[in-house]
């Protein structure tokens, strides 16, 4: 029998609490962008191949109990029925290398759910001290001071990096993306904010990084408190502008007349690890902590003319529009740690655009030079990448370093443009293929500015290169960028080149007078997302030419419409809103999942990309109640998720809490990091 469990939105998948605190009711709002841009769903000529269709078959239907493991195959429907009997079969023999585990079944409990011989730990929570002095976690005594030297809230984006000298330690880094106010303290009153509650989110906002050990009995993962490389950046910490845009007179305030110094990063989402040995972190919804804004340019990013959900304009003159116009604009950049350097300064790439970054992830083109790839998260926005024009040197000394440091500074943006190869008219909005029996298409990269030691230039008409810099977005719309639902994670699969978009989701497509589907996106009302496989041409990174093909169309698998890159349905697990995307060792591709519209919670999941079990698609863990699945990081015998904003189910407060994870009943809920090993000690799914 399919259990039906209860949807937390229908509109969206998330709970109204996470509307308010993560993106400032973001999808309840209308859409920023209004250009006449085309939108992926109409141009991507969105086609299965006829072939994979016969494969399609019956969804794997698992059992709803909690912490069970293992699927219970039901009655395919009437369609699904008629597609079975022409499919392919399965495979014979073991899934892909990486993937051998018992999938976990879809459910709702208030834990983190993991296969059948394996074990987990809760690495590191909220507020546990991490720097020299820090006091214990007190969440009745809480304040900023204290703040400032435990571990933040909300964890998302995770890096290991290696620690040389220290034998079984690794530099953990965590990105924390916003504040739960109504799950942090008791009695929280969101129209009357007090300076220390405000003082105390700022100190929770931010990068934490902190040395990680290794229990050699059974895997576990173990904060080392007080290292000296321990370090935690805040709201306001002092940060460097650099890039085309440093300097200019948009980035310019009445505390910062330079435009070089800004404090304080904010909404760090997703990132990436660069080959030189720092960590790359994504400010996305930065638009949510500004009161008062008025210009069409504010608009574009979805800045409000009122007061702001957390009222910190109240305490700092910074975050009201209306006072201090141009710092709104020194947010919104994708940020630079050099985690083996606690005493250097944060950096902002102007560079790289200001938008949403979801995320930013490096590979190295064929002579050295890095290319960046981000996703603009927001309905009917775009995709971009940096090429950089210096290469990366090797070595660990002070001047290779500051010259890596710099990578990111000098290149050209070019924003994605998209085309399909069916007529428009063959997309109806519900899957159904065009003539050609094809999901596919072609692009481009639209250089937007290009950014050298001696200057930067506009390739962009009517704009300067700082205002393509600054207002990214408006440059896209005037390029003609391809609109796309939700683009957020963005990763090269290092095994083979091939690019993966996410694309969460899109409940605005085709409803009123919204664009309808198309090629990229063939379902309106577009609520359980899919994802993109680009190929760079010739494979190579700094290409300006591309080719695309729908890998994954998420949502139930006896849905017609779902595609699983050809692999029989009948033997896939159900996914919804993919995420943060990784790459395990032997290159499937990872998938947690934000607002799982199938009414179990949310995920982490295993994806072979090659070979005859290309598609065939585990779930491997779930997370608690109100809970996203964020991260995540796949080692060889290792898997890492941060568990974020657990509890985060509309009308719940300290009070009366939506969970109780993760450590019970009459504990505060807390978000946290979780390592999952085999209980064997051997690799992960061989």
């Amino acid at each position: 029998m399919r259990v039906q469990l209860p949807l937390i939105n229908a509109v969206h998948g998330r709970s109204a609490l996470t509307c308010r605190f993560r993106c400032g009711d973001a999808c309840f709002h209308p859409a920023p962008n209004t250009s006449s841009n085309p939108y992926v769903g109409d141009v991507i000529a969105t086609a299965l191949s006829r072939r994979s269709m016969m494969r399609a078959a019956a969804v794997v239907t698992v059992a709803a109990a909690a912490g069970t493991a293992g699927t219970v195959v039901t009655a395919p429907s009437a369609e699904a029925a008629v597609q079975q009997t022409t499919a392919k079969p399965k495979p014979k023999g073991k899934a892909a290398r990486g993937l051998r585990f018992p999938p976990v079944a879809p459910n709702t409990a208030d834990t983190v759910t993991i296969p059948a011989g394996y074990s987990q730990n809760v690495v590191v929570r909220w507020g546990e001290p991490i720097l020299r002095g820090a006091p214990a976690f007190d969440p009745d005594r809480q304040t900023a001071t204290a703040q400032a030297g435990q571990f933040g809230y909300n964890n998302d984006f995770l890096a290991l990096l290696p620690l040389p000298g220290e034998r079984g330690r690794q530099i953990l880094v965590a990105n924390h993306e916003y504040t739960d106010e109504v799950l942090m303290f008791r009695g929280y009153d969101a129209a009357a904010p007090t300076r220390e509650q405000v003082e105390i989110a700022w100190a929770a906002h931010g990068l934490s990084a902190v040395v990680v050990e290794e229990n050699k009995k059974n895997g576990a993962l173990t904060v080392v408190p007080r290292h000296h490389l321990n370090r935690r950046v805040t709201a306001t910490s002092e940060f460097r502008l650099t890039g085309p845009a440093a300097g200019s007179d948009l980035l310019r305030t009445s505390a910062d007349p330079t435009g070089r110094k800004v404090l304080g990063t904010l909404n760090n989402c997703s990132g990436g690890t660069t080959p030189w040995g720092t960590t790359l972190h994504g400010e996305e919804n930065f638009n949510q902590y500004f009161a008062n804004a008025g210009r069409a340019t504010d608009k574009r990013y979805g800045i409000g003319t009122g007061a702001s959900e957390r009222k910190w304009e109240r305490f700092d003159k910074r975050f009201d529009v209306a006072q201090e116009p141009n710092e709104v604009h020194r947010f919104g950049y994708v940020v630079e740690l050099d985690p083996y350097d606690p005493s250097s300064a944060p950096r902002k790439h102007t560079a790289l655009g200001r938008f949403k970054h979801e995320g930013a992830t490096v590979r190295l083109t064929h002579d050295g030079r890095p290319v960046v790839y981000s996703g603009d998260d927001e309905r009917f926005d775009y995709f971009y990448k940096f090429v950089g024009s210096k290469r990366m040197k090797h070595g660990s000394g002070r001047a290779v370093r500051e010259h890596n440091l710099s990578l990111l500074d000098e290149g050209t943006l070019y924003v994605a443009r998209l085309t399909g190869d069916s007529p428009a008219l063959e997309i109806d909005g519900t899957g159904k293929l065009p003539a050609d029996g094809e999901f596919d298409g072609g692009g481009e990269w639209i250089p937007l500015v290009t950014a050298t030691a001696k200057g930067a230039v506009s390739h962009v008409e009517g704009m300067t290169a700082d205002e393509v810099c600054v207002f990214t977005r408006l440059a896209g719309d005037k390029v003609g960028a391809t609109k796309m639902d939700r683009p957020e994670d963005i990763e090269p699969n290092p095994h083979s080149g091939k690019v993966y978009v996410a694309l969460t989701n899109n409940t605005n497509r085709g409803i009123g007078t919204n664009a309808p589907a198309d090629e990229a996106n063939p379902r309106n009302a577009n609520k359980h997302g899919h994802i993109l496989e680009l190929t760079e041409r010739w494979n190579r990174a700094d290409s300006t030419k591309f080719a695309w093909t729908l890998f994954l169309v998420a949502g139930d698998p006896e849905d017609p419409a779902t595609y699983f890159a050809g692999f029989p349905k009948d033997a896939v697990s159900p996914i919804s809103c993919p995420d943060n995307v990784a790459f395990d060792p032997h290159g499937n591709l990872w998938i947690s999942t934000d607002g799982n519209q199938l009414g179990s919670h949310d995920g982490l999941f295993g994806v072979a990309t090659k070979g005859e079990r290309r598609g065939e698609l585990k779930q491997f863990l779930t997370v608690p109640t109100g809970a996203e699945t964020c991260g995540p990081l796949v080692q060889d015998r290792r898997v890492l998720v941060a568990v974020q904003h657990p509890g985060e189910i509309s009308g719940a407060t300290v009070e009366k809490p939506a969970s109780t994870w993760p450590d019970g009943p009459g504990k505060i809920v807390r978000p946290a990091v979780v390592a999952v090993w085999r209980k064997d000690g051997s690799d992960i799914g061989v």
